[in-house]
Protein backbone atom coordinates (compact mmCIF):
# COMPACT_ATOMS: atom_id res chain seq x y z
CA UNK A 1 0.00 0.00 0.00
CA UNK A 2 0.84 3.78 -1.04
CA UNK A 3 2.08 5.75 1.83
CA UNK A 4 2.14 9.77 1.61
CA UNK A 5 4.77 11.23 1.54
CA UNK A 6 4.34 14.64 3.56
CA UNK A 7 7.25 17.10 4.32
CA UNK A 8 6.89 18.95 7.41
CA UNK A 9 8.98 22.16 7.82
CA UNK A 10 9.52 23.34 11.72
CA UNK A 11 12.57 24.75 13.48
CA UNK A 12 11.58 23.50 17.05
CA UNK A 13 13.14 20.25 17.13
CA UNK A 14 10.80 18.70 19.12
CA UNK A 15 7.84 19.41 17.41
CA UNK A 16 9.45 17.46 14.63
CA UNK A 17 10.21 14.69 17.08
CA UNK A 18 6.47 14.52 17.91
CA UNK A 19 5.20 14.65 14.34
CA UNK A 20 7.66 11.99 13.73
CA UNK A 21 6.22 9.90 16.50
CA UNK A 22 2.52 10.59 15.57
CA UNK A 23 2.91 9.60 11.60
CA UNK A 24 5.48 7.91 11.11
CA UNK A 25 3.95 4.23 10.98
CA UNK A 26 1.48 5.44 8.52
CA UNK A 27 3.07 7.53 6.57
CA UNK A 28 6.63 8.81 5.31
CA UNK A 29 7.42 12.02 6.96
CA UNK A 30 10.55 14.17 6.23
CA UNK A 31 11.29 17.04 8.37
CA UNK A 32 13.17 20.35 7.97
CA UNK A 33 13.76 23.11 9.41
CA UNK A 34 13.94 26.00 7.18
CA UNK A 35 12.46 27.77 3.99
CA UNK A 36 15.41 27.11 2.12
CA UNK A 37 16.04 23.30 3.13
CA UNK A 38 11.98 22.92 2.53
CA UNK A 39 12.80 24.49 -1.33
CA UNK A 40 15.26 22.52 -2.14
CA UNK A 41 13.94 19.10 -0.47
CA UNK A 42 10.47 19.73 -2.55
CA UNK A 43 12.55 20.25 -5.54
CA UNK A 44 14.45 16.70 -5.33
CA UNK A 45 11.47 14.94 -4.14
CA UNK A 46 8.25 14.04 -4.49
CA UNK A 47 6.28 15.20 -1.27
CA UNK A 48 2.86 14.50 -1.57
CA UNK A 49 2.05 17.33 1.18
CA UNK A 50 3.70 19.90 2.81
CA UNK A 51 2.66 20.71 6.20
CA UNK A 52 4.59 24.04 8.02
CA UNK A 53 4.44 26.16 10.95
CA UNK A 54 3.30 29.94 10.01
CA UNK A 55 7.03 31.01 12.30
CA UNK A 56 9.71 29.62 11.51
CA UNK A 57 12.92 31.26 13.44
CA UNK A 58 13.34 34.29 11.07
CA UNK A 59 11.87 33.31 8.26
CA UNK A 60 7.73 32.57 7.21
CA UNK A 61 5.58 29.77 6.20
CA UNK A 62 3.54 32.25 4.52
CA UNK A 63 6.61 32.57 1.94
CA UNK A 64 6.74 28.86 1.55
CA UNK A 65 3.10 28.68 1.13
CA UNK A 66 3.49 31.44 -1.85
CA UNK A 67 6.45 29.94 -3.14
CA UNK A 68 4.71 26.45 -3.93
CA UNK A 69 1.76 27.83 -4.95
CA UNK A 70 3.78 29.93 -7.43
CA UNK A 71 5.95 27.07 -8.99
CA UNK A 72 4.17 25.66 -11.72
CA UNK A 73 5.30 21.89 -10.37
CA UNK A 74 4.55 21.72 -7.03
CA UNK A 75 1.35 24.54 -7.46
CA UNK A 76 -1.02 21.53 -6.75
CA UNK A 77 0.12 20.15 -3.64
CA UNK A 78 -1.86 20.27 -0.60
CA UNK A 79 -0.28 22.88 2.00
CA UNK A 80 -1.17 22.80 5.88
CA UNK A 81 -0.30 25.03 8.40
CA UNK A 82 0.22 23.48 11.96
CA UNK A 83 0.87 26.26 13.77
CA UNK A 84 0.26 28.73 17.53
CA UNK A 85 -0.69 31.31 15.36
CA UNK A 86 -4.20 31.49 16.08
CA UNK A 87 -5.77 35.35 15.24
CA UNK A 88 -8.56 35.01 12.75
CA UNK A 89 -6.42 37.56 10.86
CA UNK A 90 -3.10 34.98 11.30
CA UNK A 91 -5.57 32.21 9.81
CA UNK A 92 -6.75 34.56 6.98
CA UNK A 93 -3.11 35.63 6.59
CA UNK A 94 -2.66 31.34 6.10
CA UNK A 95 -5.21 31.27 3.50
CA UNK A 96 -4.54 34.42 1.76
CA UNK A 97 -1.06 33.03 0.99
CA UNK A 98 -2.68 29.75 -0.39
CA UNK A 99 -3.18 27.27 2.33
CA UNK A 100 -5.39 24.53 1.94
CA UNK A 101 -6.13 24.14 5.28
CA UNK A 102 -5.14 25.74 8.75
CA UNK A 103 -4.60 23.68 11.91
CA UNK A 104 -4.19 25.65 15.49
CA UNK A 105 -1.39 23.80 18.06
CA UNK A 106 -2.09 22.33 20.48
CA UNK A 107 -4.11 19.95 18.52
CA UNK A 108 -5.55 16.65 18.78
CA UNK A 109 -3.58 13.25 17.03
CA UNK A 110 -6.66 11.84 15.42
CA UNK A 111 -7.84 15.57 14.46
CA UNK A 112 -4.50 16.49 12.64
CA UNK A 113 -4.85 12.67 10.62
CA UNK A 114 -8.51 13.45 9.69
CA UNK A 115 -7.35 16.52 8.21
CA UNK A 116 -4.15 14.98 6.41
CA UNK A 117 -6.74 12.56 5.06
CA UNK A 118 -9.00 15.16 4.13
CA UNK A 119 -6.25 16.51 2.11
CA UNK A 120 -4.74 13.51 0.19
CA UNK A 121 -8.73 12.61 -0.69
CA UNK A 122 -8.93 16.04 -2.34
CA UNK A 123 -5.90 16.16 -4.16
CA UNK A 124 -6.77 12.67 -5.53
CA UNK A 125 -10.20 13.83 -6.07
CA UNK A 126 -9.07 16.63 -8.20
CA UNK A 127 -6.44 14.47 -10.11
CA UNK A 128 -9.30 12.22 -11.51
CA UNK A 129 -11.32 15.15 -12.61
CA UNK A 130 -8.37 16.70 -14.23
CA UNK A 131 -7.82 13.37 -16.82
Amino acid sequence: MYKLHILFVDSDPVAQGRMQQMLGKDYILHSVRSVAEAKEFLHLSLSDMLISEVVLASESGLELCQYVRSTPALDAMPVMFLTSRATLQDKIAGFQAGADDYVIKPFDTQHLIARIRLLARIKRLEHHTRI
